[in-house]
């Protein structure tokens, strides 16, 4: 009789530990580098690196899947004596830009990821590949532009405990604008916004925090 009852209050603390670890959302911050390549910097992007910085909110669909809303400041550099390309009338020309990104991605992680019951199969660890829509705001000098963003890369997440997650991504994001480095059509050869030349790029680490715990039981009301 004992052990049975052992056995279920053993039953009944592994079923709250996993429902504890179950949270719809997460939210943290967001630090690391910026990269551009475009018309003053064809090959390099980490040439002139800037500083990213911002904040992100993901909700948790399930162990596979999430959205995430992004929110990042960063800055981006270039300088024409970096490439061989000349610019018209041999003049060098050096920008300084600053963006604030605003986008949504969905992410897809490669393994279960989260902690639980191991016939569960979950991961502590798992590398993801991310998609999403954005909208970038660029001011150079006292210019200031605005386009969509498309953005596409790659990550990696761990749980470092139960609600606490720490991550690393990295991310290409193709600016249809063509103006972030404040050129455009250099040549005097016109092209269309999906076939400009401007992209940028973000590498940063997260650390998140899981809240808003889902409904552990439902019960129907007819």
């Amino acid at each position: 009789m004992k052990r049975i009852i052992l056995f279920a209050i053993s039953c009944l603390m592994a079923m709250c530990h996993v429902h504890a670890q179950d949270y719809r959302f997460e939210v943290g911050p967001a630090l690391g580098f910026s990269g551009y390549l475009g018309d003053v910097n064809n090959s390099n992007m980490w040439k002139h690196p800037g500083i990213a910085a911002g904040g992100i909110l993901r909700y948790i669909a399930n162990s596979r899947w999430a959205i995430k809303g992004s929110l990042t400041y960063a800055g981006i550099s270039g300088n024409s004596r970096d490439i061989e390309n000349k610019f018209p009338a041999a003049e060098p020309y050096e920008f300084k830009s600053s963006l604030f990104d605003l986008g949504a991605q969905v992410e897809f992680n490669f393994f279960h990821f989260g902690s639980g019951p191991r016939y569960k199969k979950y991961k502590r660890i798992s590398p993801y590949m991310t998609v999403g829509l954005g909208a970038v705001v660029s001011s150079t000098s006292g210019d200031v532009n605005a386009s969509v963003s498309l953005p596409l890369g790659v990550g990696l997440k761990y749980k470092f405990k139960e609600r606490l997650n720490v991550g690393f991504e990295f991310t290409m994001r193709k600016e249809f604008g063509d103006k972030i480095d404040n050129l455009s059509d250099l040549y005097g050869v016109k092209h269309s916004f999906a076939k400009n030349t401007d992209w940028y790029s973000f590498a940063t680490f997260t650390v998140t925090y899981e809240f808003s715990k889902r409904c552990v039981k439902c019960h129907y009301v007819d």
